[in-house]
């Protein structure tokens, strides 16, 4: 194998490289507060916020990372991208330095998630008036969410931590309405560790409720929505019963935020004009404005992409907020929606989803039910095949582009947070005419014929006329 090594100049034939994969210089991360607190904490530490109160978020030794030229981090994450030396092949583990650096390879959970397409969506891109439209699938990853991309670096620490005797407690537990819980069941079944998830009662998909229950999680389903779930399990972590999986943790933003430094690595470190992200809890809203701000700070990218945070109107705490001049996010109630896994009314990551939008110049808009029910069929129309969530991204993207707000030659990104294949009967309903409340002007149901061919000749013919 031949490899190039950033502190040299030479080739090597036959054998990797050390500086590609084991760099000399010592990285180190810790959690700190978001707000002015002074103190820190080890990423081992069974702490989800400052004893004040505030949010935690992980801070890098940059002077560190600042030994190693941008274009030799470039160079280093483009010799490692979807390789096969463990762990590095994983999007995430190829990035560790800048993710979570002092974890032993023996410790890393890794399903080889990230790496997902970067689909050029061309002919719905067409259709709005787009030239340079983007698709980031991150639902093509192990259990079928970018919950895995802050899944594999929590699962690891947890692992680690529990290695070292630093940490005792029943179970991993977390809060879902479906994705969050998959990825922790499946990541928990690969580590051996016990895992609990608290999920609203009759208010997620059966494939989604299958993919726990299939790795072996105990599974509660309480009479709640997901904030109700999230309000016990919080409680359960302050009494040292679990250890909290949600995306309060801020080692989950840590994986997340690689989704901006792999599509920015795919458009050959390239920034594009618009990021457009479906958000419920908010937690990979900051994500990406922390991958964003770390290439920055670093200089392989010289500025931001706009951010915009699609919402759903049922569910939609930081767009009445926003749109209202407020920096603070009131809780609300959210109503049923059928893009469920954003279905929050009190999101967690606010404040840190509030800072990635200033900074980014964010833009937050809400799609109705019949607003991402139809974008999501037309984008499937042209070969796509959307999860309700990123539908609700899409509604707001044609808003926007229709408005003049998204201009005709902007290179747009859209990410795509889960599989479309997790969301079966939303799509069947749809295309049965059978979504309560709504209309499906672009249905597509099966035309049942007998086996007879001068009717299938005729239905053929019928179609196409």
């Amino acid at each position: 194998m031949r490899c190039f090594c950033p502190t040299s100049t030479s080739f090597s034939a036959g054998v990797l490289c050390l500086a590609i994969y084991s760099p000399p210089v010592t990285y180190s991360a810790e959690f700190q507060c978001l707000s002015d607190c002074d103190d820190s904490w080890p990423v081992t530490d069974p702490i989800y916020s400052c004893p004040q109160g505030g949010l935690l978020e992980v801070v890098h030794d940059m002077e560190a990372l600042k030994k190693r030229s941008a274009a030799g981090w470039m160079r280093l994450f483009d010799e490692r991208y979807k390789g096969t030396k463990w762990p590095y092949g994983s999007g995430v583990w190829g990035k560790r330095e800048w993710v979570m650096p002092e974890v032993p390879d023996e410790m890393i959970v890794s399903m080889d998630e990230g790496g997902s397409n970067l689909f050029w969506a061309e002919r719905y891109g067409r259709q709005l008036g787009l030239k340079d439209l983007w698709v980031k699938l991150c639902g093509n990853s192990h259990s079928g969410s970018f919950k895995d991309l802050g899944m594999t670096v929590l699962v690891s620490v947890v692992r680690w931590a529990m290695a070292q005797k630093q940490l005792k407690v029943k179970a991993v537990a977390c809060a879902s309405t479906g994705d969050t819980s998959a990825s922790l069941a499946a990541y928990g079944a690969a580590a051996g560790l016990p895992v609990v998830v608290l999920l609203p009662r009759g208010k997620i998909t059966t494939g989604q409720l299958v993919q726990p229950l299939a790795h072996g999680a105990l599974v509660l389903g309480l009479d709640t929505d997901f904030d109700g779930c999230m309000e016990i399990v919080r409680r359960l972590a302050e009494e040292q019963v679990i250890y909290l999986a949600n995306s309060m943790n801020p080692l989950r933003i840590e994986g997340q935020k690689t989704v901006a430094i792999e599509l920015v690595q795919q458009f050959e470190w390239e920034v594009p004009d618009w990021i457009v992200l479906p958000s419920g809890n908010l937690g990979n809203a900051s994500a990406l404005y922390a991958g964003f701000k770390m290439m920055k700070d670093l200089g392989l990218i010289e500025r931001y992409p706009r951010l915009v945070v699609a919402q759903a109107e049922n569910a939609n705490p930081l767009y009445r907020a926003w749109n209202a001049g407020k920096t603070e996010v009131e809780a609300i109630t959210a109503k049923p929606t059928l893009a469920s896994a954003i279905q929050i009314g009190n999101p967690i990551s606010a404040p840190r989803a509030i800072r990635a939008l200033q900074n980014m110049e964010g833009i937050v808009e809400q799609a109705s039910e019949q607003e991402l029910v139809d974008a999501a069929a037309r984008a499937d129309a042209t070969g796509m095949y959307t999860c309700p969530h990123t539908a609700v991204a899409l509604a707001v993207l044609e808003k926007l582009v229709k408005r003049g707000t998204i201009p005709p030659e902007d290179k747009v990104v859209v990410i795509s947070t889960a599989h479309g294949l997790k969301f079966t009967e939303f799509k069947v309903n749809y295309h049965e005419s059978q979504l309560a409340g709504l209309t499906s002007p672009n249905a597509n149901p099966p035309v049942n014929l007998d086996a007879d061919l001068g009717q299938v000749a005729d239905a053929i013919n019928k179609h196409f006329d």
